[in-house]
């Protein structure tokens, strides 16, 4: 069993960035804090970032503020009403605001009181989640703070306090802006200097403000400009203190011993490339290549090979699973989900030809095994009579064990968590080397962010005689009448012979089968209306007339591993003629003679699975087809996102364009690691070059200064991120 731990460099004198909050501001506000934001230290406020700035003579646009959010916004009072409560006793305070364009109202109930403080005329900042009363918008008993006229002055010292920038902060029904406000500056009175982890000569050159001095004027500017500086200067030493990490990270993995597996003459490989019945692409010869030669040597690979769909990854990944064949060792292919798993199983087993296979003895573990058959694969593998050991979550369970592991291969690394993976890896007796295979294709930003510390590989260029995908959306919201001419396109491909794929979001009406659902769904009216899901659509294709004399079938999560596995066997065989789906056929199925793919609801899935989804057509001798079918309106972002698919067959420009359309959201935190978001300035979509940048001056630091013994600072500051949510997600990647 092997264990990878980071080493942890002793701090001579603790950081003030890491006090408790508890200790500087009290322990009601720290807990406020803590439960509306996570943040608990001193490093955790700080980093709360403003997300805009407003002015004392900004005025906000009333008229587009979303219903049931909370808002923060600056406005003038231009009246105020108390009346009485119709139903019972007491008065209600009526406010009414302006922005110069729109008005909202502000309701306190028994609180007469304020209209001593909210005149009309005063001017302050208000924050509340926005309600409809009789078609009109207002915030029920909003927190607010005015402006305080009198220390405004007069001449150049009232323009400069109008014009003094106000941080606007992220804020929850509890805690408004302006109390994070103070709480920072409680925090800023205290701060002392701080050592800055940014080499003084990188700070130079890049004309960058001092640490503690950017921490100052991001939080309270009197410029607009300073806010500015500020961003720059920290957004850098994001960026900087991140590529370090993953740099630092690949450099100990490096360090680690690890058996060279080299091919034999003679041997499984030999064999394998003499009877491959395809020459390899120029692409997979390259990437084949690399992955040979990391192989042969004493330190542990650690590669991500991203490709598009169908472009030949496994072929790749079962090459250098020979080559470790070659030298008396194992490799565990680790698949999402069963059906995929199975069918790896199928085509690796084809692939190798009744002599090779017999020899290598492929063998599948999976959670849903009956037990005498699940005995002998285990056996199997830790016997190392099974070269080749394929499995879902089922393989990084204590009961099984390998004889000589020696690569560790993930299908579709997005499906699992850091954890998983590295429960896998640690059951080789030496470091084994590992192989991250995705078909969704990763924009460089978010790989060099997210997979850093690997080696990235592409396979862009697609084997010859794939056919080409027409995709068309069915915009439901434009042309409700196209749904008749889809079930019609769909019997027009069956009655050639072939068969068709119908995705649906759900199982029975409701909930979808997967939780990974667009930030975005929510944003339109196609989001009100039902899902399609698989027992309806099932029952509906089963009474058509047009499917009479077809074979449709179910496939989803909810059947045993048996139905799932006999449905696609059958899928497969001929036997169905249609395959009601959810997205358990999103990777890895192979049916050649499939033709179609109907996707119902598409704006409910991601780019990604969309184009998941369309490559299960056109692996055959056939052109494949793609309907998207969607309620989505037009200029939605769930639209746009169909829309989106249906233009390009091309999975890096898709994958850019997700980014564009999701902002990103987390990309480090959140996904990779299973907590908050970990990016605070720094936005890969708008930041490529800073990042490019940064990682080339992270690895000349590193170079001259591998344990960061000359750069004190820079060494709290990544122990210190490292520390807050990423040192486990980076010891086990």
């Amino acid at each position: 069993m092997i264990r990878v731990t980071l080493q942890r460099y002793p701090r001579s004198v603790p950081s003030p960035l890491d006090a408790k909050l508890s200790g500087v501001l009290g322990g009601r506000t720290a807990s406020a804090l803590a439960k509306g934001f996570g943040v608990e230290t001193v490093r955790d406020l700080l980093t709360h970032y403003p997300r805009r700035y407003a002015r004392r003579g900004e005025l906000t646009e009333l008229v587009h503020l979303p219903l049931d959010e909370n808002v923060t916004i600056v406005a003038d009072v231009i009246e105020v009403r108390e009346r009485p409560m119709r139903a019972r006793k007491g008065s209600i305070l009526e406010v009414t605001i302006t922005d110069g364009k729109g008005v909202l109202t502000l309701t306190f109930f028994n609180q007469a009181w304020r209209a001593k403080e909210l005149r009309p005329g005063a001017r302050g900042i208000f924050a509340g989640k926005v309600g409809d009363y009789r078609g009109s918008r207002q915030l029920a008993h909003p927190d607010y703070e005015l402006f305080d006229d009198e220390n405004a002055g007069d001449g150049d010292a009232a323009e400069a306090w109008a014009l003094t920038p106000i941080p606007i902060y992220p804020a929850t029904a509890s805690v408004a802006s302006w109390q994070v406000q103070k709480a920072i500056g409680v925090v800023l009175d205290t701060l002392p200097e701080l050592p800055d982890p940014v080499p003084d000569d990188v700070r130079a050159s890049r004309k960058l403000l001092p640490f503690r001095r950017a921490i100052e004027l991001i939080h309270r500017p009197t410029v607009d400009a300073e806010w500015g500086a500020a961003r720059k200067s920290l957004r850098f030493q994001e960026a900087f203190v991140l590529q370090l990490a993953l740099l630092e990270q690949r450099q100990r993995l490096r360090e680690q011993a690890a058996t060279p597996r080299t091919p034999v003459a003679g041997g499984f490989l030999e064999g394998f490339d003499e009877r491959l019945p395809f020459t390899l692409t120029a692409d997979q010869q390259v990437v084949g290549s690399a992955i040979a030669e990391d192989m042969v040597t004493t330190r542990p690979m650690n590669r991500l090979l991203q490709g598009e769909v169908g472009s030949g990854k496994t072929v790749v990944a079962l090459r250098a699973m020979l080559a470790v064949a070659d030298s008396g060792g194992q490799s565990a292919l680790l698949a999402p989900t069963e059906v995929l798993a199975g069918q790896h199983l199928r085509s690796i087993v084809a692939a190798l030809g009744p002599e090779l296979a017999a020899r290598l003895r492929p063998t599948l573990i999976t959670g849903g095994m009956p037990t005498a058959d699940r005995r002998r694969a285990l056996l199997a593998a830790v016997t190392g009579q099974a070269h080749i050991v394929i499995g879902t979550h089922a393989l990084m369970s204590e009961s099984v064990g390998f004889f000589d592991l020696g690569l560790v291969v993930v299908d579709e690394q997005h499906r699992f968590g850091v954890d998983q993976r590295e429960a896998l890896r640690r059951k080789g007796a030496t470091p084994p080397h590992v192989l991250v295979l995705t078909a969704t294709p990763i924009p460089r930003t978010v790989a060099m962010t997210v997979f850093g510390d690997l080696e990235i590989s592409t396979i862009a260029e697609l084997p010859s005689g794939r056919q080409p995908i027409e995709t068309f959306v069915v915009p439901l919201s434009d042309r409700p009448g196209w749904m008749n001419r889809v079930w019609e396109r769909l019997a027009e491909e069956l009655a050639q012979g072939r068969q068709a794929f119908v995705v649906c979001p759900a199982i029975d009406p409701g909930r979808p089968e997967s939780d990974d659902v667009p930030p975005d769904v929510s944003d339109d009216a196609a989001s009100q209306r039902p899902m399609a899901s698989v027992t309806d659509v099932l029952a509906m294709l089963r009474a058509d007339p047009r499917f009479a004399s077809r074979t449709v079938e179910a496939l989803h999560g909810r059947l045993s591993s048996e139905e799932k596995d006999s449905r696609m066997r059958a899928f497969a065989a001929g036997e169905l003629d249609v395959l009601v789906a959810t997205t358990v056929i999103e990777v890895g199925v192979d049916v050649p003679n499939a033709s179609a793919m109907i996707v119902l609801d598409a704006d409910r899935f991601g780019v990604s699975q969309l184009h998941q989804l369309r490559g299960r057509v056109g692996r055959g001798p056939v052109p494949g087809l793609c309907l998207l079918v969607t309620a989505a309106e037009e200029g939605s972002i769930s639209r746009d996102r169909v829309e989106a698919v249906a233009s390009t067959l091309d999975g890096f420009e898709l994958a850019q364009k997700d980014l564009e359309l999701r902002q990103e959201g987390d990309v480090l935190g959140s996904i990779q690691s299973g907590g908050r978001s970990s990016l605070r300035l720094l936005r890969v979509v708008k930041d490529g070059d800073l990042i490019l940048e940064a990682r080339a001056i992270a690895e000349r630091v590193l170079a001259d200064d591998p344990t960061l013994a000359r750069h004190p600072a820079l060494r709290e500051a990544l122990d210190a991120r490292l520390d807050e949510t990423e040192r486990d997600f980076l010891a086990k990647s």
